[in-house]
């Protein structure tokens, strides 16, 4: 780990995730203009994803402070809360997708962004997982996210808790570019629902890679469960109906607009 400042107050957490951001602008800018979407269907899709992640980063923060009442009685939103990436994904896909579906009735006007909403997922999933990876490396500088205490050789030393611990970060890390790759294959041969499988694909990995975590993350009504594997559960089932609806689906959107069979 590495949490130190580098300059301007910034660290190599702050950069990582700024890093992500901007990779996934551009993987979507590069694969949108590949299918030919109109700007302005692009445009709404940058602005309701800039809307997202502002209004993850609160959502992230309201989930944990959450959690943490479920496990202490107490609500407190401070600068030491923490913040949880479930909460963040899921607060901000929701803002994203009240920009997204308003804009596209006010500003398109043409029903384009209700036309190529599975479209424009398809594109976003391999982005989002990519931007994903690299905040794991950011959490792993951090020192936030850790694994269990550890001797092996693969332990990586935590400042905070003077001990080597399972780098758990870099193996989600490996995992969401994995999963990146796959997507985007996915994307390249024109295949459907990659939005549900990130969605069930990640869920799963959480759901299993929790067991190696020993940071404290609060508690949830299923005291058996983590906040993070409760949340996985529910995924898995969004994932698996987005996935089915986009399949029942006979349009799709093509060159901004337009429909294809």
């Amino acid at each position: 780990m590495y949490p130190y400042d580098l300059f301007w107050g910034l660290d190599l957490y702050d950069l990582l995730i700024a890093l992500g951001f901007f990779a996934a602008l551009l993987y979507f800018r590069f694969w949108a203009d590949r299918r030919n979407f109109s700007a302005g269907l692009q445009n709404l899709v940058i602005f309701s994803a800039l809307g997202g992640v502002l209004g993850g980063f609160g959502a992230a923060t309201l989930f944990q402070a959450f959690y943490n009442y479920m496990e202490s009685g107490v609500f407190t939103l401070a600068k030491n809360t923490g913040a949880t990436f479930y909460g963040g994904l899921i607060g901000g896909a929701l803002l994203f997708l009240v920009i997204y579906f308003l804009g596209g009735r006010w500003i398109l006007r043409d029903g384009s962004a209700v036309i190529c909403f599975f479209s424009m997922s398809e594109i976003a999933a391999g982005g989002i997982a990519l931007a994903h990876g690299l905040g794991r490396l950011g959490c792993l500088m951090a020192g936030c996210c850790h694994g269990k205490v550890t001797e092996a050789w693969y332990g990586v030393y935590n400042a905070y808790l003077d001990a080597k611990t399972v780098p758990v970060q870099l193996f989600e890390a490996l995992f969401l570019f994995a999963l990146s790759a796959y997507l985007t294959y996915r994307l390249w041969k024109r295949q459907r629902g990659n939005l549900g499988i990130y969605l069930v694909a990640y869920a799963v990995w959480r759901f299993l890679i929790e067991y190696l975590r020993t940071d404290d993350r609060g508690a949830t009504v299923v005291a058996f469960l983590t906040p993070s594997q409760l949340t996985a559960l529910i995924l898995v089932l969004v994932g698996v109906g987005l996935w089915g609806l986009e399949r029942l689906l006979s349009t799709r959107c093509q060159k901004g607009g337009g429909l294809d069979a």
